[in-house]
């Protein structure tokens, strides 16, 4: 899922930690039950990141209406505040407030609430993490341990070491019969759907290009400033996490994310390869570690470019928006924001504004939107109808495909240099390798300069292995 949409609440935000790897592996082969005792078929729901996106995860889980009822039992989070809010939020709610049963006991804080929340849980019930991405494969592995199924935020992984981790866990999380759901709500869009269906059948031919635009002005904590006094250095980073890569692989992996895996959706395939270029524009007292400006390359197996553009500058023109050109024809994968995407193809290589009405040869619905079903609502009526079916459903591999491919184009941009897939993924800097063990009073993984700023990309410098900061 993603930023703003939905309620007026911004979708996803902030963390927790602790667990290892090797705990989940132990599980293999064990089967997780898919229903609860006849007696009671409630699906008991924990978020853990209480904020606008885990929130707005939470209202969708609940906003669920087939199956059987659905409760929210407990919640977690590093900070009070954002779990006070988020609480308040979801029992002010008219539409879900009913369901939501949080007290006071069950409310969890600090770096192992995650642990305390899903041990509120029976096996087959649903955890939501919403953390930092940093945190993904360290809540998802006693998630596997405990047997419940996960909602998980995108990205699930925000380096080459960190996806090797969550491809090994999905490989338990599957083997434990866990059903997991990542947030790329894309994929569950009936507008793109039928768009891939028209691709497939040849309506314009063979891909030849892929377009991304994700120009805007500054989004979430993509930009900040210097750190108020009153606060530790660690505790700034979490809550700013959009501005540091460990974090969250910065506004790139976050944000782009999406745009890169529908293009790639369509494509049917990934990309093996990335060059990109990026830099920072005048900035004032900002002190995060984000480019203004990404310009992305990737290259798939068979020589077809994804061509990606991203800004973060206020005062400039928008853009956001993914298009595809083939032999016969081109057409819009989403069209302003993610949904309603409005896809539509074209005989032609002109798209609008300069396309005209006769151009267009198809489009989903009655082309305005308004009957496109809301794809975020989507992703959970799918993981829940696949729990209480107990139909195969796990976007865990599909999820850190989409975060590896994000993550090196990143790279490619932050270091001025050719990325392939295989770089990044066995060679890439590993920016987080203590996020299991971070407390309240941890260093920060990344250390603030004596000038007030944090280590910024400089691209050109350094030889093999290429590091996007030092």
């Amino acid at each position: 899922m993603n930023d703003s949409q939905k309620n007026g609440v911004t979708r996803r935000e902030v963390l927790q930690a602790a667990g290892t790897v090797a705990a989940a592996s132990a599980l293999a082969g064990i089967a997780i039950p898919h229903v609860h005792a006849a007696e009671d078929n409630t699906i008991r729901i924990a978020l853990v990141g209480c904020g606008g996106r885990g929130t707005g995860a939470a209202t969708d889980a609940l906003n669920v209406k087939k199956g059987g009822p659905i409760k929210l039992v407990a919640m977690a989070d590093v900070f009070p505040d954002r779990l006070g809010q988020s609480l308040k939020t979801l029992s002010n709610n008219p539409d879900i407030n009913k369901q939501v049963d949080v007290p006071k006991e069950r409310q969890f804080l600090g770096f192992d609430a995650y642990k305390q929340a899903i041990d509120t849980l029976r096996k087959g019930d649903v955890i939501i993490f919403a953390t930092p991405p940093a945190f993904r494969w360290v809540h998802f592995t006693y998630a596997i341990e405990k047997g419940v199924n996960v909602f998980m935020e995108k990205p699930v992984a925000v380096d080459g070491p960190s996806a090797k981790k969550m491809f090994k866990l999905g490989e338990d999380a599957d083997k434990a019969g866990l059903k997991v759901s990542v947030g790329l709500m894309c994929r569950h869009c009936d507008a793109r759907k039928a768009l891939l269906e028209e691709i497939q059948k040849g309506t314009i031919g063979d891909i030849m290009l892929l377009q991304a635009y994700r120009q805007m002005g500054p989004e979430a904590s993509s930009q900040s400033g210097p750190k108020p006094k009153d606060m530790s250095d660690l505790e700034y980073q979490i809550r700013r996490f959009h501005s540091f890569l460990w974090a969250s692989g910065g506004c790139y992996s976050d944000f782009l994310i999406h745009n890169i895996d529908e293009c790639c959706w369509m494509k049917g395939d990934w990309p093996v390869s990335a060059e990109g270029a990026g830099g920072r524009h005048y900035r004032g007292d900002k002190i995060d570690q984000n480019f203004d400006v990404y310009s992305v390359e990737y290259t798939f197996p068979d020589g077809t470019k994804l061509q990606l553009e991203g800004r973060t500058m206020p005062g400039c023109r928008t853009r956001f928006a993914s298009f595809v050109h083939g032999t016969k024809g081109s057409g819009i994968i989403s069209f302003n924001s993610h949904s309603p995407a409005k896809p539509r193809l074209f005989k032609g290589h002109n798209l609008p504004p300069i396309a005209k009405k006769a151009d267009e040869i198809w489009h989903f619905g009655d082309g305005t939107g308004k009957d496109e079903p809301n794809p975020y609502q989507l992703e959970w009526d799918h993981l829940i109808a696949a729990i209480r079916d107990n139909k195969p459903h796990n976007e865990v591999k599909r999820g850190t495909q989409a975060s590896l491919v994000t993550s090196m184009g990143r790279m490619a941009a932050h270091t001025g240099q050719s990325v392939t897939l295989d770089y990044i993924l066995n060679q890439g800097q590993e920016f987080g390798s203590t996020v299991d063990k971070l407390t309240l009073d941890s260093a920060p993984p990344v250390v603030v300069g004596v000038d007030g700023k944090y280590p910024v990309p400089q691209p050109g410098k350094g030889r093999p292995p290429y590091k996007e900061y030092f």
